[in-house]
């Protein structure tokens, strides 16, 4: 499906970066962050243009062409990696960041990946998210259909056990990033540090 998706010669979310990510992106302490299911690139960029080592992973080699495409039109490098996030080893106490900006990660195996994230980072390491809530299929503006891909705050509370929350919020928002995420939409904000 993403493959088809970034097949195409213009960017399916756009090429600027995710509007909460450049309000916050400075709570991220500057060194090495790794952005999940990048896609195209734009956040990836946007972070490697403010000084970050940017490692981004996702399973699509379409869009990982058209990030290092992006990334070359900004003049930055992206570490890019071909795999699949149920599988990719985050490694112990490695990313100063980590971010995630609609990863429509099923339920089941989201546990498993914050697992991983919160191992991942360092001490003092934060991890940055956008989502769609349960309450993103009453709108029509991105998403998908499954609520099984979408989290509430309450989740990632349970979820991220040893994070400590800067920020948490659920609210509805205007997000415009390319056609397929346009519109009024529920989402839920997270940053969250490893003290320890």
């Amino acid at each position: 499906m993403w493959d088809e998706r970034y097949s195409n010669e213009e960017y399916a979310y756009g090429k600027e970066p995710n509007d909460f990510l450049k309000a916050k992106y400075h709570k991220i302490p500057k060194g090495n962050v790794l952005c999940l299911a990048e896609g195209e690139g734009r956040n990836g960029v946007y972070l490697a243009k403010m000084g970050y080592n940017v490692t981004a992973v996702d399973s699509s080699k379409v869009g990982l062409q058209k990030a290092e495409k992006l990334a070359a039109e900004n003049g930055v490098t992206l570490n890019l990696i071909h795999a699949d996030l149920a599988e990719y080893d985050l490694g112990t106490s490695k990313w100063d960041g980590i971010v995630s900006i609609y990863v429509p990660f099923h339920a089941t195996l989201r546990g498993e990946l914050h697992k991983k994230v919160v191992a991942g980072l360092k001490t003092g390491g934060v991890y940055l998210v956008e989502a769609y809530t349960p309450n993103q299929l009453n709108y029509n503006t991105g998403g998908g259909k499954s609520i099984e891909t979408m989290v509430t705050r309450e989740a990632l509370v349970r979820e991220l056990n040893g994070l400590s929350f800067l920020h948490l919020l659920e609210l509805e928002r205007e997000v415009f990033e390319g056609k397929y995420h346009t519109g009024l939409s529920a989402v839920v904000q997270l940053i969250g540090a490893k003290l320890d």
